[in-house]
């Protein structure tokens, strides 16, 4: 292999201004997969963009819509409830954790009213039980619930749809999730 050769010791970023590398950096990045606002600032200043070119290039893009925490947020809600079961709760901490701000995080999540919620949580309840058959009763309670919990959803109603599915008190129809 020719260690002279075009690419040979070159930086991942071409040197230049700083922001032409923050447009670089913030297009490759989006290309893989929509991303917040923090997380785009935090990837420039681990590449050391300074941060007044950082903040300039964030800004434009944010006005040209490439960057819309809002947007991203309420697919990030629709797909991970959906997909994963995932209560308002659990998907505000996911957000946050994202770099999104409690309020675009709640106003998000707020998409998700309480019956849909139950609903969610007894369709996973009634998937998870048929696992379980053949434990005693308490364990299996144990386990439903705690699976709830991890999923986000509250206590009193993490219990309550346990034992309502356990006990056959409903025969409402599951919805269709990719759970």
């Amino acid at each position: 292999m020719d260690a002279g050769g075009p690419g040979a010791g070159e930086p991942e970023d071409p040197p230049g201004d700083p922001e032409s590398v923050a447009r670089l950096i913030c297009l490759r990045l989006l290309d893989n997969a929509p991303r917040t606002r923090a997380q785009l600032a935090a990837a420039l200043h681990r590449k050391g963009v300074p941060d007044d070119a950082a903040q300039t290039v964030l800004n434009r893009f944010s006005d040209v819509g490439l960057i819309d925490d809002q947007a991203f947020a309420e697919a990030w809600v629709s797909s991970r409830h959906s997909g994963r079961g995932l209560a308002s709760r659990a998907l505000r901490q996911e957000l946050s954790r994202r770099g999104v701000d409690q309020q675009t995080a709640a106003d998000a999540a707020a998409g998700l009213d309480a019956d849909t919620e139950r609903q969610t949580a007894r369709t996973l309840v009634r998937r998870r039980k048929q696992r379980l058959t053949g434990l005693a009763p308490d364990v299996a309670v144990r386990r439903l619930v705690g699976m709830l919990a991890r999923k986000g959803y509250p206590p009193g109603l993490a219990y309550a749809v346990v034992q309502e599915e356990l006990s056959g008190a409903t025969d409402v129809p599951p919805p269709d999730l990719d759970v």
